[in-house]
């Protein structure tokens, strides 16, 4: 997107076999094919050519992979370079938000942010109307970055809200768990219905206890990601539940997807931090147990049915 808007944009990774084959080929064939790059975008393993006198750097890397990322970017950024990161999820082990590894790694003396969805990069390349959402707590970076990215079908949003940001973005991929296998399992559009509202409201439980504001976790990067994760087949967290429920491992359905489902490793976090703060959040504790501990998403579904009611508290 940013090529196409005319910025020369350089794509760099950790695979320089892979980023030449980018580079003659001029599209992604493993991931979108039939998308050629814009002549302004320019693939290359060199890691310090890519970042020479770039406005700011955009880092899209799984969840599990971003400290070790920014590190290795920390040497070569110039001391004014900006990062964003389009990374979904919370760090194994820590239980961080993306912005607290970036802070961790970088400082807080660079300007930090966060490109959030809802968007599936497919439609983005076929240039659908898509809006998503740049957070940081330095307004005058957000508003650069959105003004890079932001062009007619493709529109951008600014925050100061990187909490709830990534707070959205990593409990909607355990949330779409939850929705593949109960469709998987048979059941229909009210189910459906009672899994993303109810998930809506577990969302909210852990964003207030992490400190988001409620008007993201009501807008695009909160409850915008949760309808696009949830409904759609192109989410990668909807088919791993998917599998589940036609009888896969989760070794099995992950192998056949192919790529990283954020929603694996964010349920063991968030079921942990819910423990420590004893958050009540049934959905995900469900999906964790599926995940985690052997559990049928059959008998998943039937716990949650079995719950007592209660009043309403959103």
């Amino acid at each position: 997107m940013l090529a196409r808007r005319g910025h020369e944009t350089r794509l760099t990774g950790r695979d320089p076999t892979r980023l030449k084959t980018l580079a003659v080929d001029r599209e992604n064939r493993g991931y979108l094919p039939n998308h050629s790059f814009p002549d302004a975008l320019t693939p290359t393993p060199d890691v310090r050519r890519a970042l020479r006198d770039a406005a700011f750097v955009t880092v899209v890397v799984p969840s599990h992979a971003l400290r070790e990322t920014l590190t290795g970017l920390a040497r070569h950024l110039a001391p004014d370079q900006g990062v964003i990161w389009a990374t979904k999820g919370l760090e194994p082990g820590t239980a961080n938000l993306p912005h607290e590894v970036a802070a961790q790694v970088l400082g807080m003396a660079r300007p930090l942010g966060v490109l959030s969805g809802p968007s599936f990069a497919g439609e983005v390349a076929d240039g659908l109307p898509t809006a998503v959402t740049v957070a940081s707590r330095d307004p005058a970076f957000a508003d650069h970055v959105a003004a890079c990215f932001h062009s007619g079908p493709f529109r951008a949003y600014t925050t100061t809200d990187v909490i709830g940001v990534g707070v959205g973005g990593a409990v909607k991929n355990v949330l779409a768990i939850a929705v593949g296998f109960a469709d998987g399992l048979g059941y229909r559009a009210n189910t459906r219905a009672l899994l993303m509202t109810r998930g809506l409201q577990e969302l909210s439980t852990i964003g207030a206890e992490l400190g988001a504001r409620p008007e993201t976790l009501t807008g695009m990067a909160g409850l915008g990601d949760l309808l696009l994760t949830c409904g759609d087949d192109q989410s990668r967290n909807r088919r791993l539940g998917l599998l589940l429920a036609a009888g896969r491992s989760v070794d099995q359905a992950t192998r056949a997807i192919g790529q990283t489902v954020e929603g694996v490793r964010v349920a063991r976090a968030l079921h942990e931090l819910a423990n420590a703060r004893r958050l009540d959040v049934p959905i995900v504790s469900e999906v964790y147990h599926v995940l985690h501990k052997g559990r049928a998403p059959r008998e998943a579904a039937e716990r949650l049915m079995d719950r007592p009611f209660k009043p309403l508290t959103g």
